[in-house]
């Protein structure tokens, strides 16, 4: 039996979970208050404050901790990768505590997974599929200026985690398959899965693609530049429009999507607008992704919270069930994820990859 360790720190939280082979055994959530995060200047610096709550953690719940020889930690914002599970190397540590692409809770994914392996005898730390995860074809990183170049920043993790679940439901394989996923959360990312590669993606963090319940998306390029030069708003305020204060927060004061459905189910018309707007924004790149594919498109996969959403899986398929048939994973489990990763590894069903830029 393999004993697996997966740790995911967020911005607000830290996630992590044992597995027994499948079988979880113990999954836990620890929020964090602001208050608690406002000594720390970055979040690097909270590194010594998130271990000692796991550690204490697994001791509190009686985890035979010595038994535990994967951990596997979620991916930070290194430099670009291909995806798979890499061992976590000084290197990749380098990198994260660096934040040599942006800083984010991530970065202390590969860090924790470490830091946790040395104290057990036989220990190995990984990563898997993290954000950074880049496939894409050539043509596909042209922007339309030379000193723009698109980036591969999409939600790796789940994406691949519900096209290889999908295949295995079919009894297929993942890299036989050409795929549309759509993950459908606080932010959205749509990937054309291309014989399992993304060789295509909207790049879900910072301003491309559908809006989300908080993040604006692709915003006109022109009133942009008038509005960044307008002397009203520094760079801060503009780069909270783009991520925190875009979507359904601009339009409707919420970032709950729960709160939209429910607001437009009762009949609030500008509710039930904007929803829509975010269905049909979702819609045209799942078009956009079946052009990526030659449309030539085995499945349409939806996937994250919004998915739940009955109106928006009703929508979606009206809009591009011509284009392949269309399946539903509502929800998203990243520590099962990235434990499954490490069982693949265990099992050797998966080669681990080395983390060399």
């Amino acid at each position: 039996m393999h004993r697996i360790l997966a740790i995911n720190p967020g911005s607000t939280s830290t996630k992590f979970a044992v597995y027994y082979d499948t079988e979880c055994v113990l999954n836990k959530t620890i929020r964090h208050s602001m208050d608690e995060l406002l000594g720390y200047k970055n979040v690097i610096d909270q590194f010594d404050f998130r271990k000692g709550l796991i550690i204490d953690s697994l001791v509190e719940e009686g985890m035979d901790v010595d038994s535990i020889k994967f951990i596997i930690g979620r991916g930070g914002m290194t430099y670009p990768m291909e995806s798979g599970v890499y061992r976590v190397n000084h290197r990749m540590l380098k990198h994260a505590c660096e934040g040599i692409v942006g800083q984010h809770a991530s970065n202390l994914g590969p860090m924790l997974a470490d830091y946790i392996a040395l104290q057990i005898p036989n220990a190995q730390a990984f990563i898997a599929d993290p954000v950074v995860t880049d496939e894409l074809e050539e043509i596909a990183r042209i922007s339309g200026h030379k000193k723009f170049k698109r980036r591969s920043i999409f939600h790796a993790l789940n994406q691949k985690a519900t096209a290889r679940s999908h295949a295995k439901k079919i009894g297929k394989n993942y890299d036989d398959l050409n795929l549309i996923v759509a993950h459908l959360g606080g932010g959205i990312s749509v990937g054309a899965h291309k014989k399992g590669r993304v060789v295509d993606v909207n790049n879900g963090l910072n301003g491309e693609g559908p809006f989300s319940p908080e993040r604006a998306g692709t915003l006109p390029a022109g009133q942009l530049i008038e509005l960044c030069f307008s002397g009203e708003y520094s760079q801060d305020q503009v780069q909270r429009m783009v991520l925190g204060e875009g979507g359904f927060v601009s339009y409707l004061g919420t970032n709950d999507a729960k709160e939209v459905e429910e607001l437009a189910a009762l009949g609030n018309k500008k509710a039930q607008f904007i929803q829509d707007a975010l269905f049909y924004q979702v819609s045209k790149i799942i078009g956009e992704m079946a052009v990526v594919l030659d449309g030539k498109v085995d499945a349409i996969l939806l996937t994250g919270g919004l998915a739940f959403n009955k109106n928006l899986e009703s929508y979606v398929k009206t809009k591009t069930g011509f284009i392949a048939p269309v399946f539903v994973y509502p929800g998203e489990d990243e520590l099962e994820a990235l434990a499954m990763n490490a069982l693949r590894v265990a099992n050797g069903e998966t080669e681990v990859k080395e983390y060399l830029k």
